[in-house]
């Protein structure tokens, strides 16, 4: 199929007027700098109805060729959660008791985290995002699996803080555990686990800033 023969539709877009712009990159801005990464949830339920939303809106991201190689798995099992809780305490005791160097370990320190995730099972829910190596039949292949879930990823965290939210983003280490409790097929590896909840009452996070513009921004 050529470019002139492939289908389209007209554009949905909406061009602002430069003020509206800066007024609505500042504010998106000013919301996202208050998003931390929370450790310690509160039992309270959540609406799912809302992150099932959160969750439709990482899938509009971009893809290679459009594949869209993603799976979101929306976890609130108890006896699930558990299940996650203990396989992945067990990757990180060995992780914090010698996988992980030490030059690793003092850059983890000023966060205060350790092999202890009570936070998989108090967090009301756990979205579980795998990436798909290919579409199930090895002929049917994906391209640029990692950028792509990224991306969503990123569209998905926006979008749970957005709601009003907090989230974590877990990466215990070996993954595989996850694919075989939530029964995932064998093309599918986990990318990420993100628990969703509301913060505990008195939460804290660390004391940590972000680097200026400055530092990130190069202009030519």
């Amino acid at each position: 199929m050529t470019d002139s023969e492939a289908p389209t539709r007209p554009l949905d877009f909406e061009r602002l007027d430069p003020r509206t712009s800066r007024r609505r990159a500042e504010a998106f801005l000013a919301d996202l700098r208050r998003r931390r990464s929370v450790r310690e949830f509160a039992p309270s339920p959540i609406p799912l109805d809302a992150v099932r939303r959160c969750i439709e809106t990482a899938a509009q991201a971009p893809s290679g060729a459009n594949k869209q190689p993603w799976t979101f798995v929306l976890v609130t099992d108890p006896a699930t959660k558990r299940r996650i809780r203990e396989a992945a305490e067990a990757e990180e005791r060995a992780f914090y008791g010698g996988r992980a160097g030490e030059r690793w370990l003092d850059d983890l320190a000023h966060l205060g985290t350790d092999a202890d995730k009570p936070f998989l099972e108090s967090a009301p829910a756990l979205v579980v995002v795998f990436a798909q190596l290919h579409g199930g039949d090895k002929s049917a292949r994906h391209y640029y699996v990692q950028e792509s879930v990224g991306i969503a990823t990123g569209f998905l965290i926006a979008a749970l803080h957005q709601a009003g939210f907090a989230t974590l983003t877990h990466t215990p280490s070996p993954m595989r555990f996850l694919g075989e409790i939530l029964g995932r097929p064998k093309h599918e590896r986990a990318y990420l686990l993100v628990p969703v909840g509301y913060p505990a009452e008195g939460c804290r996070v660390p004391d940590i800033t972000r680097k200026d513009l400055a530092e990130v921004l190069i202009e030519r």
